[in-house]
């Protein structure tokens, strides 16, 4: 079984690829339970990450956000596609 840190770093690189800009914030509020998410900044994609959430929540933010993209031409590590076609909520 492959580590979370590994995992997150190849969802961070297809990101990447996607040109799609990761941010490890501190999110200061209320909600800081919030792992974060993606948003759009000036027209540009951005995935923010809660730099408080657990290696396991900031997959599961970078899960739900890549899963928004058409991923379908371009090259995905098996275990990432796999983590994408399998993860809903």
């Amino acid at each position: 079984m492959m580590n979370d840190e590994v995992i997150l770093s190849y969802l961070e690189e297809l990101a990447e690829k996607l040109e799609i800009l990761v941010r490890d914030e501190n999110i200061n509020i209320e909600e800081s339970s919030l792992p974060g998410g993606l948003c759009r900044v000036e027209g540009k994609h951005v995935i923010i990450l809660n730099s408080k959430a657990t290696v396991k929540e900031k997959i599961q933010v970078m899960i739900k956000a890549l899963q928004q993209f058409d991923l379908s031409g371009m090259y995905v590590k098996p275990v990432i596609r796999e983590l994408l076609d399998g993860y809903s909520e």
